[in-house]
């Protein structure tokens, strides 16, 4: 053998059955991403003129969420199997401002939803490491 005890087994196992993981859920995203630019083409190149602009901003939204979810998976590979936090903060960002578009029914919710987005603002700005920079 090469010098590994079984035990060191274990980790490199995990690692690799959640790489797998993530690599099948990167292949769905990318199918669920196409998906939503023919949602897009169809709201874009209907032959009714009336374009829908809630329905349209919602699969805007829709398709960043999916590519910002993509590019999360690409940087988790790309930075040796790490996920930064400042890319959560982003996907959470977008998340929240999907959610502002499609449910803007009741005004506290609004507040709460924007507030959470100011602290996710503030907490990216504090892990750039900007914050504390002379």
């Amino acid at each position: 053998m090469d010098g590994l005890k079984y035990t060191d087994y274990i980790p490199r196992f995990l690692q690799w059955f959640s790489s797998a993981g993530l690599f099948s859920l990167a292949l769905i995203l990318i199918i669920f991403l196409g998906k939503e630019i023919y949602i897009l083409a169809v709201l874009l190149f209907s032959e009714t003129n009336v374009l829908n602009t809630h329905a349209l901003l919602e699969s805007i939204v829709t398709y960043f969420l999916y590519f910002e979810f993509i590019a999360l998976i690409t940087v988790y590979f790309n930075s040796g199997c790490e996920f930064p936090l400042k890319y959560f903060l982003h996907v959470g960002i977008t998340a929240l401002i999907r959610l502002i578009i499609v449910d803007h029914k009741d005004a506290m919710d609004i507040m709460i939803y924007s507030c959470s987005i100011l602290l996710m603002i503030v907490a990216l700005y504090i892990a750039s490491g900007r914050a504390f920079a002379r």
